[in-house]
């Protein structure tokens, strides 16, 4: 699967998170300081993440600032982008359940490599709700873009 990643510096994390990927099996498509000649701030490399996945490049897509809020607010600009800030694995299991989130915002300063471990085995296990309230729920989401 394609994961477009994003973050704004290259701090341990998020060089975790490319590094998880790949291990998993998983495609990184790297963007803002983890790509050559790509902007770096997080709203830019959060956008160019979100794009990816709102235009098919990628299926999902994982961002990461500082405080993980940044780069949420950014990807969530994009049409067609449900990106939660997760900073546990219930939150992260949460999201993609009832929210069919299709983007993982990660704080780059709060999530350590082994709370990441667990936060993506949550995020990557999960499935959408198949309960009609849940459904009705996500489909409002999308019409109030």
């Amino acid at each position: 699967m394609k994961i477009a990643v994003a973050a704004d510096e290259r701090a341990g994390v998020a060089e975790a998170v490319v590094d998880e990927l790949v291990r998993r099996g998983h495609e990184p498509v790297l963007h803002g300081a983890l790509a050559d000649g790509e902007r770096d701030d997080w709203a830019w490399a959060s956008e160019a993440a979100a794009r990816d996945v709102a235009e098919g490049r990628a299926e999902q897509g994982i961002v990461c600032c500082w405080t993980g809020t940044g780069a949420s607010i950014a990807a969530n600009k994009v049409h067609g982008v449900r990106a939660a800030l997760c900073d546990d694995a219930e939150t992260a299991r949460g999201a993609r359940k009832w929210n069919d989130a299709n983007v993982l915002a990660l704080s780059l300063r709060r999530t350590s490599e082994p709370l990441l471990g667990e936060i993506l085995d949550a995020w990557f296990q999960a499935r959408p709700s198949d309960d009609p309230g849940d459904q009705e729920n996500i489909h409002h989401v999308g019409e109030i873009d």
